[in-house]
């Protein structure tokens, strides 16, 4: 399973064409003076795990947070399982109903975990599905119970977030992302926050969904997970894409001398 530009629809084990999920076209994002993401464009079929790796300010995670317009784009493409998401001139969304329909279609976990504190595990799950997404409340709570257990949080389902490890908090946030039934996942570097013996219970929690054939764009800096679990991997410096292709070919023999400095850098 390759990730494939527009150009070329894969198809799936019955050979059926497998649809876009996501397609960002010559993104741009500018802070002030400062231009963070120069032209970027990236295409996922449903099913394919991009990964996206980058050195710091490489705009990895100001391309995810443009993607469901936690940042508003300067120019650009956004279209999500074949909506073209509206824009003005200036990059901002035309609809902001809209913007809150693509963001259903989204399941977002971020570097600090963003869980509410105030609220149990269960109810960080079912808040959205109930209040935004209207699920009646046994509904949303039966799903909130099967993915906890899902990612081995049975017995936490009643505790605050406060009193979990990282790992845990972040095994509850990638548990409430998915509970809206997204089309894709964005991950913005899932392990950066946590101690390093809490990396591998998460990664596995990832793992997994890859396996299940689960839309996922990965920012990382875990370059062997990377190269394990994703069919396509884009290599950002000073945001443009300098490289990408096949994870054995950007890992294994990359072209770019910036990709080689960058894995030499990152002990690869």
């Amino acid at each position: 399973m390759t990730a494939a530009t527009a150009q070329s629809a894969p198809q799936d084990q019955n050979g059926n064409d497998r649809s876009e999920a996501i397609r960002v076209e010559n993104l741009h994002k500018t802070f002030g003076d400062l231009e963070v993401l120069k032209g970027v464009s990236l295409t996922a079929h449903e099913g394919d795990v991009v990964a996206i790796i980058g050195g710091s300010g490489s705009g990895k995670s100001t391309m995810l947070r443009c993607i469901n317009f936690l940042e508003t784009p300067t120019s650009g493409r956004i279209v999500i399982a074949g909506e073209d998401v509206e824009m003005r001139a200036d990059g901002s969304p035309a609809s902001r109903r809209q913007i809150e329909h693509i963001r259903q279609k989204l399941g977002m976990v971020f570097q600090s975990f963003n869980l509410w504190s105030h609220k149990t595990v269960m109810e960080n799950l079912i808040e959205v599905p109930v209040h935004v997404l209207k699920v009646p409340k046994a509904e949303a709570i039966a799903r909130a119970e099967k993915l906890l257990a899902r990612v081995g949080l049975s017995d936490k389902a009643d505790v605050y977030p406060a009193f979990m490890s990282g790992g845990q908090q972040q095994r509850a946030a990638i548990a409430r992302a998915l509970a809206i039934e997204p089309r894709a996942m964005l991950f913005d570097e899932p392990t950066s926050a946590l101690d390093p013996e809490l990396v591998g219970e998460v990664l596995n929690v990832i793992r997994d969904l890859a396996r299940e054939g689960r839309t996922m764009l990965l920012v990382t800096h875990e370059m062997k997970f990377a190269r394990e679990v994703s069919d396509h991997v884009i290599y950002l410096y000073n945001g443009q894409v300098e490289e990408e292709g096949p994870p054995d070919q950007l890992f294994g023999d990359p072209k770019s001398e910036r990709l080689q400095q960058f894995l030499r850098t990152v002990g690869w």
